[in-house]
């Protein structure tokens, strides 16, 4: 006998061995901006990236240092600028700027110490000034030229985490100050790395606020499409937010399959956006996290299990697994990261009409705007087979369809051949939506 708290407990421990197993031994590249030192739940990040490294995932970490440095220039009274999101200061900070990030650096690899984890802290880049721009002197800003990646490689091999500062220093020795989440980006890049996360103390769901409104749904992922169409999109982002959104569609654009964006004041956040396919931050994705696809018979088990809840509830008809493999070529299912998490079937009746059936998404991801997708999946699909008008009975869910743009109908409207099948004491509605 299951109960909901076993089920949902096995479930996420099926959650994280799958990708345990699947990132074992891959790379991950980690950026901690320096006011994560400040929270309360820093130790709690060290403790879980710790846990993280021990399950045979490969970490590198780059320290960001912007408020540490921007203090002791301020102390010093040392006067610098920001341009397109970089600090523009001269010579007489470099020494500042290399205390700065190197302490920020040292705090973390102590912090790391105290888990029991070797790290290691290294000059691994080699930059050249950014010069001037259009005009305009960047003064000690740096590019990055190289990345000394035998090393890097060398220190993973030996079990250590490597730390990067937020700098590079040219051959003659010269220092540049990098910007670490440029940085980042490019080691995750060189690397090959397998995800590449941003820890960030600032809020990035107003940028999408227009189009949760919209759709109803949690963003929690985004696709390089989706982001470069709400980045063309005239809104005040703010310019911090606009540019690691930016970078992090160039990361994707550049074969990075996966960068995350999550909130460093959330304990335990890098563990839940890393082992659960909801996460619980933003995840940017060139490949298809989540994909449509048709049904294969291999699915029916895994489909029959999505439907169980909703059947013993009675939302949904009680389907047999002959019925599903008899009719599993009108069904479509959604897929996240390997696992059927919503399932919908269009059943055709003549060139006239179809019928939606059986639309089922896993309650924990009803938020995430899959049953829109499987329903404008379906009406293209519909579209392609020139049928005219779609469908649907339905007993408990009539204000979402009619969300959709599906408009009440009679039963007497549906195809005849439907009609005879249908469990009269179901009382159902009929709502219909026009493709032409």
């Amino acid at each position: 006998m299951e109960t909901p708290k076993i089920l949902e407990n096995a479930q996420n421990i099926r959650s994280v061995i799958r990708y345990l197993k699947r990132f074992k031994n891959t790379t991950f590249v980690i950026h901690l901006p320096d006011s994560i030192l400040e929270s309360s739940v820093f130790l709690n990040h060290i403790s879980d990236i710790a846990l993280i490294h021990n399950a045979g995932i490969r970490i590198v970490l780059v320290a960001g240092a912007k408020n540490r440095i921007n203090g002791l220039l301020e102390s010093a009274g040392i006067l610098w600028q920001e341009k397109d999101g970089l600090r523009v200061s001269g010579e007489n900070a470099m020494p500042h700027i290399k205390m700065a990030s190197f302490d920020v650096a040292n705090s973390i690899m102590t912090a790391l110490a105290a888990e029991k984890i070797s790290a290691v802290i290294g000059n691994w880049v080699k930059a050249r000034g950014k010069g001037i721009i259009d005009g305009f002197d960047y003064e000690s800003c740096g590019e990055i030229d190289q990345i000394d990646l035998p090393s890097i490689h060398s220190v993973l091999e030996n079990n250590f985490i490597p730390i990067f500062p937020c700098l590079g220093w040219s051959s003659s020795g010269r220092p540049y100050n990098i910007s670490s989440i440029d940085l980042a980006k490019e080691i995750a890049i060189q690397l090959k790395s397998e995800k590449l996360f941003f820890l960030n103390d600032y809020e990035l769901e107003e940028i999408f606020l227009e189009k949760k409104a919209h759709e109803n749904e949690s963003i929690n992922a985004l696709s390089v499409q989706d982001l470069e169409t709400i980045l063309k999109e005239n809104r005040a982002i703010p310019i911090h937010a606009a540019r690691l959104l930016n970078l992090a569609l160039e990361a994707c654009k550049m074969g990075l399959e996966r960068v995350h964006l999550i909130d460093q004041r959330i304990d335990g956040v890098i563990l839940n956006e890393l082992f659960s396919e909801l996460g619980s931050g933003l995840m940017i994705y060139y490949d298809n996290y989540g994909a449509i696809r048709p049904m294969d018979l291999e699915d029916v088990a895994d489909v029959l299990s999505l439907m169980r809840p909703f059947v013993k509830k009675g939302i949904l008809l009680e389907r047999s697994e002959a019925q599903l493999k008899e009719l599993h070529g009108d069904f479509v299912v959604y897929e996240i990261d390997g696992a059927i998490r919503a399932c919908a079937a269009l059943h055709v009746y003549g060139e006239e009409q179809g019928e939606i059936a059986a639309v089922v998404v896993d309650e924990r991801y009803n938020k995430a705007g899959i049953g829109i997708k499987l329903i404008e999946f379906l009406k293209k699909k519909a579209r392609g087979l020139g049928i005219a008008s779609l469908f649907v009975l339905t007993t408990q869910t009539a204000d979402w369809f009619e969300k959709q743009g599906f408009k009440p109908d009679i039963l007497e409207s549906i195809p005849f051949a439907k009609q005879e099948k249908i469990d009269k004491n179901r009382k159902s509605k009929v709502f219909r939506l026009e493709l032409v």
